[in-house]
């Protein structure tokens, strides 16, 4: 099993920043990708943003410029630096990790953290 802790969200302004982290645990081995998604209220769940093997990182158009994905490999932790946040980026964000065992795909979610942007 993997266990996902995220942090870092909150109440911010329009044109404010934050940074989420979320720090895996367990059986954290066969790690292709680790991402960040979001999920505002009566919309679906949307990628924001994810990180490959060989940090090859890709972005939601909306967020591209603005946000940016890091991951530490040694603290098997990825962060998501916000910047220029606008009231649409308000939503729940949520961590994932999609690990690859013999040959099986998983998906593992944190328990999602809420960010608002608001004046």
């Amino acid at each position: 099993q993997v266990q996902l802790v995220e942090s870092g969200g909150g109440l911010v302004q329009p044109g404010g920043s934050l940074r989420l982290s979320c720090a895996a645990s367990g059986t954290i081995f066969s790690i292709t990708r680790m991402g960040w998604y979001r999920q505002a209220p009566g919309k679906r769940r949307e990628l924001v943003a994810a990180i490959l093997s060989g940090d090859i990182t890709n972005y939601a158009d909306s967020v591209k410029s603005r946000f940016t994905i890091s991951r530490d490999n040694a603290k098997n932790t990825v962060h998501l630096q916000m910047n220029s946040l606008k009231p649409e980026d308000t939503a729940v964000y949520y961590c994932n990790v999609h690990q690859v065992v013999a040959g099986s795909h998983y998906d593992h979610w944190g328990q999602g953290t809420q960010v608002t942007v608001s004046s």
